[in-house]
């Protein structure tokens, strides 16, 4: 069994495709630094990232797929699903082996998982930009947790800083410990290792600024007087807002 390391990046797989193509031969399986070799395993290839064999590989989908496809390979990443880099090497393999129009046959498993997971992932972003909430802070940042199933922050960040493009924020996935931050001319990914108990589900009140803390009583009180119990579905309400975005929002207290 052929195994192949990379670093778990996009790029990083797109290297490994053109490694795959430079030996004439293509990985059984793709594992990540420090994870286990598989049983029966006899060689691993060791993938050394490479921004310009990157971007060679993704020049040659340019001239084989419609940007919108090229698109989907990237939300497919995104989708962090178990075994998914070795589905997208599946699938660039026939890209490059039968041409660009192969990505619409959906009666291919492997394609139609492709469109599956990228639609999921696509969804997802869209989730985030329908509720993240950004709750002001006492030193005027504001501040969004998230919890999305998939990674789809970083699809959503041009959103954002078009849409909050006058004020510094911070928009954090707590399920992957990382989030951007945008000081009002760029946004820039972070890690915070200590953050003082401030980054839960939502900020604590000594963290919020006064007029937040007014706001936020404020709408509670509106979501509440404008609601009516006896037409309270909340099977619909969790099929429209998924229940896992609920502890970000103040209307759901």
């Amino acid at each position: 069994m052929l195994v192949f390391r990379y670093d778990k990046t996009f790029e990083g797989l797109l290297s490994a495709l053109f490694d795959a193509y430079t030996l004439h031969t293509f990985p059984d399986r793709l594992i990540g630094a420090g994870d286990p070799e598989p049983l029966f395993t006899e060689r691993v290839h060791e993938i050394a990232t490479d921004a310009a064999h990157a971007a060679r590989v993704w020049r040659g989908l340019g001239k084989r797929l419609r940007s919108r496809a090229r698109s989907m390979l990237v939300y497919a990443w995104h989708g962090e699903q178990e075994g998914s880099d070795e589905l997208l090497l599946r699938c660039l393999r026939r890209i490059f082996d039968q041409d660009g129009g192969v990505v619409s046959d959906l009666a291919d498993s492997d394609m139609k998982a492709l469109h599956r997971l990228a639609l999921q992932v696509s969804h997802e972003r869209e989730r985030l930009k329908q509720f993240v909430r950004l709750q002001k802070a006492a030193d005027g940042t504001y501040f969004a947790a998230v919890t999305p199933e998939h990674n789809a922050l970083p699809l959503a960040l041009g959103y954002f800083t078009d849409r909050f493009a006058d004020q510094r924020w911070l928009i954090y996935d707590r399920r992957r410990n990382y989030g951007y931050y945008y000081d009002g001319r760029e946004a820039r990914e972070v890690c915070i290792e200590d953050d003082r108990g401030m980054i839960a589900d939502k900020l604590d009140d000594r963290f919020l600024a006064e007029e937040e803390r007014r706001f936020q009583l404020l709408w509670k009180n509106y979501f509440r007087a404008l609601a009516i119990p006896e037409r309270l579905n909340e099977k619909q309400q969790r099929r429209m807002m998924p229940r896992r975005y609920w502890k970000h929002l103040t209307e759901m207290e």
